[in-house]
């Protein structure tokens, strides 16, 4: 009797549980755990058509296609600013990174307090070019938004990122004369790890520990819960030296602008479209796609709905 019900029958069980973010997409994403009657019953949906076995795997899609649209279809100046400040807030991290590993030489307790900037990037609301991996591109997988857009996002979310980067690091070194010997330091480490299989894979895990950082962001709607993958996972991006396109640049800045680094402008250019290139693996192949796997029906849903 239960797997005869059609979906048109089942009005009263479509209404999503998006989240206390405003549930900008409910009312169309068939019955939460909560509104199915329990297994063994005359009502038991769990094999009707309609009926969802990871609801909030589906919420969690649901509010990455919202907010996807959101991010692609942004005006270019709060696009612009948005980038700018994540750069800045990255920059504040990499501010008490060196002043502790300047102070301390101990590299894992300045990626300890380096957290202090992914804070910053999540309770301000700004956003670097990594975290444009999963979500933008889900709703491009759900043709919510187009390539175009997305190559547009890309684009000027690095180049924000990068300038808001650099006015920090000029702003570091200036003021903080005692941290210029580890910015050289810091910054010939990642200016200096080259083409090969060892720099790209440092890249790509780069990119999938970001990406995943993002998607378990967004498994919640708690601001509280949200933090701990941000301090967690940019430990683990700065304690393990990752290759990360924005983050590491900053580091390169610091040391070019001492006047005293053993690399120039070109090799940071070597190592930007190197890293970027591993990151965008690692979040688009190891994260991304994998996760869009899970929920495949969603994806043919949205694709369908006009």
């Amino acid at each position: 009797m239960a797997a005869s019900i059609s979906r048109s029958s089942m009005p009263e069980l479509r209404c999503g549980n998006a989240g206390a973010d405003g549930d900008r997409r409910t009312g169309d994403r068939g019955a939460t755990m909560t509104d199915r009657p329990s297994p063994g019953g005359s009502g038991d949906l769990t094999s009707a058509p309609g009926a969802r076995e990871e609801p909030e795997v589906e919420d969690a899609f649901d509010r990455l296609v919202t907010e996807g649209q959101d991010r692609l279809t942004r005006p270019l100046l709060p696009l612009l600013t948005t980038a700018f400040v994540g750069g800045v807030d990255v920059g504040i991290g990499v501010l008490i990174y060196l002043v502790v590993k300047a102070e301390t030489g101990n590299g894992l307790l300045a990626a300890a307090v380096f957290t202090i900037g992914f804070v910053a990037l999540l309770l301000a609301r700004s956003e670097l070019f990594t975290e444009n991996f999963l979500v933008p591109v889900t709703a491009v997988v759900a043709r919510k938004g187009t390539v175009l857009q997305l190559l547009r996002l890309w684009v000027l979310s690095l180049a924000a990122n990068l300038l808001g980067g650099f006015v920090m690091a000029a702003m570091i070194i200036v003021a903080l004369p005692g941290v210029r010997a580890t910015a050289v330091l810091t910054g010939t480490h990642y200016a200096h790890l080259g083409v090969s299989w060892e720099s790209f894979f440092l890249a790509v895990l780069a990119g999938a520990v970001i990406t995943l950082l993002t998607r378990m962001q967004h498994a919640t709607n708690s601001v509280g819960v949200q933090l701990v993958p941000a301090v967690l996972l940019s430990f683990v991006l700065v304690g393990a030296q990752l290759f990360h396109s924005v983050l590491d640049s900053i580091f390169i800045f610091a040391g070019l602008l001492t006047g005293h680094a053993g690399y120039d402008y070109a090799d940071w250019v070597g190592a930007l479209g190197w890293s970027a290139f591993g990151n965008l693996v690692g979040g688009l192949v190891l994260v991304t796609a994998v996760r869009l796997l899970r929920v495949p029906h969603r994806v043919r849903e949205e694709r369908a709905q006009p």
